[in-house]
């Protein structure tokens, strides 16, 4: 019982560090793009959030993944 809790702890919790990681990166980068290039915002900012949109799901598999654990 309390491995499952420790197991589903560390699924979660190491699963939101590389997205969250990477958000940050790539929000660094295309503020920095749009900073260079102020004419390509709308363009940069598109693709920026749909790179989020991918870096979070694979926080949203790690969620799952650790609920599995829980309750399985």
């Amino acid at each position: 019982m309390d491995l499952q809790f420790l197991s589903a702890g560390l699924a979660i919790g190491l699963g939101a560090i590389g997205p969250g990681i990477g958000v940050g990166l790539l929000v660094m980068g295309a503020l920095q793009a749009i900073g260079r290039n102020p004419e390509a915002a709308n363009e940069i900012r598109t693709n920026m959030i749909l790179g989020i949109a991918f870096a979070e799901a694979i926080a949203i598999y790690a969620l799952v993944v650790a609920l599995v654990l829980k309750f399985v």
